[in-house]
């Protein structure tokens, strides 16, 4: 059929798959959820039709009014917001709820598309650097106010966007040092870590002497640094102290084991990895797990939807699973290389960054390498908000490349 030709059969095909198995998997927790997830897929897959028939134009012309329309869902929790576990980040109609950071991503995605394919977009141009962090940043910042910690990580996605478009990696390296230090000098004593930074400046200063031109600004720039992640060093320990309880905790849990805040914020990690760990090779099989159905993990419909693949579907599944993401990630990337538009290939790449954020963030959260943020496995975990999200970001996606795929130009 010559209408299908563009549509991208791999794609979509593993869209699907994806949704089809979070669906049997959320019924296997919880029957109900299950239908209720069926449900909100049927309506995912409805919008998605109504994307996919309309005009690919209509995003890259309404961006800004979708952005604004995202920052002020945001902003409007503040005084309509309802509380759900500690968080004022959902807005309740009736029994149903709805979180519109999910849909301020797509927003701030299509904005940031919008902008950097634009003509006077250089990102060694001050006001272009500066434009696209305040893209970024607003959101973000209305998001971390609420507090939503995790959701507030995942706009780090749209910097590995931007490092596709030119921005420096020496940005990337810098926020990996400073949470480098902050986390090692919560488990070394602060006065070795600093003895360590101080150790590896001066011998790169002493490897790179004869090379650099010393002057007062490079020389402010050396000690300035030493200084600032050596005062990090020592204040790490006092920042903790500084944070709420089960923020804390939930840190504390990678140093101390999950044992330690067994009744409090190592509870959910572990049965999480209880669950995980006994499924075995092959798993327990469809609803025969005992720690999903005894129910002994909270959440485990939302962001621990995966220690139930892990005990049901056991290692082999889980790795299935995995490659299934990986495969799925990958292939936007690739298509979004390939795009004629460069509108298309910055949706595209933001697009596959927030589904590797939220993928590596909860599987890393479910088995104790990452914090407890609260972060939806996309596609898999229950929820309306993040299902509808998603799917239409997907539909967006391959609009855009079904659209450019059979331009002319």
């Amino acid at each position: 059929m010559k209408w299908a030709e563009g549509i991208d059969k791999l794609g979509l095909g593993l869209y699907f798959l994806l949704c089809a198995f979070a669906i049997a998997n959320i019924y296997s927790v919880d029957q109900k959820l299950g239908e209720k997830q069926l449900i909100f897929f049927c309506i995912s897959l409805f919008v998605g039709v109504v994307i996919f028939v309309g005009r690919s134009k209509f995003f890259e012309n309404m961006a800004g009014i979708i952005y604004i329309g995202g920052v002020l869902l945001l902003i409007g929790l503040f005084p309509f917001g309802k509380e759900i576990l500690g968080q004022k980040n959902w807005y309740k109609f009736g029994s149903f709820t709805m979180q519109p950071v999910e849909f301020a991503k797509i927003g701030t995605a299509l904005m940031l598309a919008n902008y950097v394919s634009g003509p006077e977009f250089n990102l060694s141009n001050k006001k272009s650097l500066w434009t696209t962090l305040a893209i970024v940043g607003i959101p973000a910042v209305v998001v971390l106010a609420i507090p939503d910690v995790g959701s507030m990580l995942v706009f780090i996605a749209f910097f590995i966007a931007l490092y596709r478009e030119g921005l420096s990696g020496l940005l990337f390296g810098i926020g990996f040092l400073f949470a480098g230090v902050f986390l090692i000098s919560l488990a070394v004593n602060p006065i070795w870590v600093a003895i360590t930074i101080v150790i590896i400046v001066g011998g790169w200063i002493a490897m790179n002497y004869y090379k650099m031109s010393w002057n007062i600004i490079s020389i402010s720039g050396i000690v300035g640094s030493v200084v600032l992640l050596c005062g990090l060093a020592f204040g790490s320990p006092h920042i903790l102290e500084k944070l709420p309880k089960h923020q804390r905790e939930r840190i504390e849990v990678l140093y101390k084991g999950e044992k330690a805040f067994r009744d409090t914020s190592g509870y959910n990690l572990l049965y999480s990895k209880t669950a995980i760990g006994s499924g075995g090779l092959w798993g327990k099989g469809y609803r025969e797990g005992s720690v999903t159905q005894g129910k002994f993990v909270p959440e485990q419909e939302t962001d621990y939807i995966f220690c139930t693949v892990g005990e049901e579907w056991g290692f082999a599944g889980s790795v299935i699973l995995i490659l299934c993401y990986m495969i799925y990630i990958g292939r936007i990337y690739y298509l979004a290389e390939q795009q004629k538009s460069g509108f298309n290939s910055v949706f595209g790449y933001c697009f596959a960054s927030i589904l590797l954020m939220h993928f590596t963030i909860n599987l890393g959260m479910v088995m104790g390498l990452f914090p407890t943020v609260g972060i939806p496995l996309p596609y898999f975990s229950y929820g309306g908000s993040s299902l509808l999200a998603f799917s239409m970001m997907t539909f967006i996606f391959f609009k855009l490349n079904y659209s450019d795929k059979n331009s002319l130009v």
